[in-house]
This record gives structure tokens, sequence and C-alpha cells, in this order.
């Protein structure tokens, strides 16, 4: 419903009066967004909050990041797990004596929050590595990647093989962290579920190189296939390995020969494409596929090292490490930010040590949506007259940009308030210079999505006698 929506909207709206909040508490959609959102509660509010025993409303407060230390102590000890739940694993800047009682929760779920949580204190963490529910080790394993070694000793000796596997999954990761200790190394080849992750940083004589190249387990060969020293004949003939995932590592090696690498991804391709376009799908092709969409979000440090000559690859994740590099030369960043692919374009966007105005629309224009968030319009400041210009340009998604305008003339944000698309709406609803008729009109806004009435809603523009009659027309 509509004013559900409004409502929504007006829960985060900082123009909001306190005493209109108090009467939104009783929405419990509303509730929980303001609880949820808003950084100017007090603890008087939130007792208002907790005082309805909901805990939906509850946990919604939990979530908030910026509450009172006193709150927080309360929220420590709720009798419902998912709130406390909640409150170990997304409120930063918790007090130590808060961390330490969730630590000791007597719910599993809970300490594997705080294991999860970057902010918890080592001190308090450490201890989680002799947690008696092996879930907790589990969580603590995979997401504190740099613990002190000790640590790390006790979770990667731990008595349960998930355990193992998850500290040594650590060392597989792309980017840089800590070595397995050298003295555990043959230990953690010798056990299946710690073998892949210790590959890559064990010393190699000929007849260990040989048995990791001819391993039955693709994951590891895989790793085997990343191995600083891997012997020039064994990348050769893992550049023809059965897995697809193990010729992708070797196309990723710098020493890989251009021939070789020019053969391995002609093969990841044609596969994908067959994937793509067979009604019956091979396991092969799959395995292709998935090859090819971890390389298009593959960080490879040696590129991005020494970026100058892979601006030019063939290969678009090549040309995509190059321009996350932050030493290019002025000629190679207007390069590859009219390079043929989508994210080399919006990465260099993004990377570029001063995006001006004009290139930034030049790639906002050809930007297509991805799984990456964000738009190359994000990383550059568009000047007024730019910005009125694209009020009224025939592409929805550029006229959208136009309320970036902080002086953004009022008949120019009506007309974008009548716009067809309702992304251009929804973005100009909580413009300040949004006249308060047009302001008001969206709050009847016919969006499928009611994504509009939810942002004319939240405007800090919108009239406290329209706050109240939205309040009104809830019953509230």
């Amino acid at each position: 419903m509509l004013i559900d929506k409004a409502l929504t909207g007006l829960a985060r709206n900082p123009a909001l009066p306190e005493h209109l909040l108090r009467r939104l508490l009783d929405h419990q959609e509303a509730c929980g967004e303001a609880a949820r959102r808003r950084t100017d509660l007090t603890e008087e509010l939130t007792d208002g909050i907790l005082a309805f025993g909901d805990d939906w409303r509850a946990l919604s407060l939990a979530c908030n990041p910026e509450l009172p230390p006193a709150v927080r102590r309360t929220l420590a000890g709720h009798a419902d797990d998912m709130v406390r739940s909640a409150l170990a694993s997304r409120a930063p800047g918790l007090s130590g004596d808060v961390f330490a009682a969730l630590a000791e929760d007597p719910s599993a779920k809970v300490r594997t929050d705080v294991a999860r949580n970057g902010d918890t204190p080592p001190a308090i963490r450490a201890r989680l590595a002799d947690d008696p529910d092996p879930a907790v080790r589990i969580e603590l394993a995979q997401w504190w990647v740099e613990a002190p070694e000790d640590v790390r000793r006790t979770l990667l000796t731990d008595e349960d093989p998930k355990v193992r596997a998850a500290a040594c999954s650590t060392y597989f990761r792309r980017t840089p962290h800590p070595v397995p200790p050298a003295d555990l190394h043959a230990a953690l080849l010798a056990d299946p579920v710690t073998r892949a992750g210790a590959v890559r940083h064990v010393a190699l004589d000929a007849a260990l190189a040989k048995e990791l190249a001819e391993d039955p387990d693709d994951d590891v060969r895989a790793a085997f296939a990343a191995h600083p020293d891997l012997p020039a004949g064994l990348r050769d003939a893992l550049a023809q390995d059965a897995s697809p995932l193990v010729r992708a590592e070797i196309f990723v090696r710098e020493d890989t020969p251009e021939e070789q690498r020019a053969s391995i991804h002609k093969e990841l391709t044609d596969g994908a494409d067959r994937g793509d376009a067979a009604f019956a799908v091979t396991e092969e092709d799959l395995l292709c596929q998935l090859a090819l969409t971890g390389l298009t979000f593959r960080d490879i440090p040696w590129i991005r090292a020494d970026p100058l000559p892979h601006v030019d690859s063939p290969y678009a994740c090549f040309r995509r490490s190059a321009a996350a590099s932050r030493d290019l030369p002025a000629e190679a960043v207007g390069r590859l930010l009219e390079d043929e692919d989508n994210s080399v374009r919006h990465t260099m966007a993004a990377h570029a040590p001063a995006l001006s105005p004009e290139a930034a629309e030049r790639v906002e224009r050809r930007h297509q949506r991805s799984k990456v968030r964000g738009r190359p319009a994000d990383h550059t400041t568009f000047p007024p007259e730019t910005l009125r210009r694209f009020a009224t340009d025939a592409d929805p998604r550029i006229r959208a940009l136009a309320p970036r305008d902080p002086d953004l003339p009022a008949a120019l944000a009506a007309r974008l308030a009548a716009d067809d698309d309702h992304l251009v709406r929804r973005e100009v609803a909580p413009h300040p210079n949004l006249p308060v008729a047009a302001l008001r009109a969206l709050l009847a806004d016919g969006d499928e999505e009611e994504s509009v009435v939810t942002a004319a809603a939240s405007s800090p523009a919108l009239p406290v006698e329209a706050m109240e009659e939205l309040l009104a027309q809830a019953g509230l």
C-alpha cells in the first residue's frame, strides 16, 4: 500500500519532529525502519521502541550502528537470540564488556557472529578458537585471516576437519595473507581437507611436484597451478588439464607463454559459448563458464604492478587489472576509458586519478548495468551547467543525474518530478528545491515498486503538515 511506503520514507526523514516520530512508532514496519536507520535515537525513544515487547522491533534496533552505549548493553541481554546475534554481527564499536558478554552467550549463533565481527577485540576473539561448538571455530577460521600465529595453529590442528579446512582455505585466497607455519606444511599436505589450501606455500622437490600435478582433486591441481615455483614442464602439462578451473590458473600466470595463454582463453570461451547456446549443457561447458566468471572479477597483482604493457591486452580481465592501477599515464587512462568492455571502462573510471566530467559523461552514456555497484558518474563532480543539460536529455539514466545539482532550479526539479521514468522521479523526490506541490504529488505516485513514494516522504523539505496528514491517514 502507498501509505505503508510513505511511512517507511517518513521514518527515514531527518526532519521528522520527535513528537511525530513517537506517533510513527505505533506502525510496526515504519518503527522498524526508524529503529534500523535513524542516527538521532535517544535512550528515551529506544525505550519506547523496546516497550512494545516486539522482537522484530528490537531486532531492527540491534541493526542500528549508532545506538547509545546503554541501549546496546540492554540489547546484549535480550531474550531473543536473533536480537543478540544482530547486535554481535552488525553494530561496530561495541564496548569490550558487551563483546565479552556476547562471546560467552549460550547461543552458538551469537558467538558465531562475534567470531565474524572484525571489531571484536583480538583478546576476546582469540578465546573463540577453543569454543565448544565447531560452527563458531569454523566462522573464526574463515573470517579472522590475520589471526595471531598461535590462534592459527590451534585452528589448523583442530580435531574437526571442517574447522581445519576453513582455517587452511584462507591461504588459498587471492589477496596476500600470512603463510601457514612451515612446520605444519607436511601435516597440512597429508590431510585431504587442508591439502589444497597449503599447496601453493610448500617447498617443492621433483617428487612432490609430480605428485601434486597428478593429484585426483581438481582443487589441489588448481592450487598447484598457482604455485610461484611451478616447473615449466608441469606448467605446460597443466595447461592441458582436464579441468577448466586448472587451466584458468595457468592462464593468469605471469610466466605462461602467450601462445599457450591464447589457446587456453579460446578453449574457455568456446566452452562457455557452447554452454550459453546449447540446450543440454555439459559439465565441461559449465566449468568453462565458471572459470570465465572467476576471471571477470580476478585481481591479477603482477599486471597491476606493471600495467602499461597490458592496456591493449586481448583479454578483458588483464585490461581490467591494468585499469585498477593508480600509476597509469593520462594517455593510457584515456584508452581504457574508451575500452570495448563495460567492466574495464567502469574500473578505469573508478581508479582514474582525476576523472573529468567530459570523460565521465562519455563512459556513463556507454555504461551497462552490471552486478558491480555504482556507475561511472559516481567518480566525478559534474558542473551545474552540465547537470542542468542532463535534465532534458533523451536518456532517463542521464536525466536521473540532474538532481545531483544542489542548486537545481525549481522549474527543472518540477519537470523531473513529472518525468515518465520512475527512476528519475525517485532521484528528484528528496531534492530541497522541488516545489512543495510537486513533492506532495509524488506521495501519490503510481510507481509499481512504490519507491518514489518512499523517497518523497523521506525528503526534509516535506512540510510538517504533510507529515501529519500521512500519520492521520494511517490512523496514527
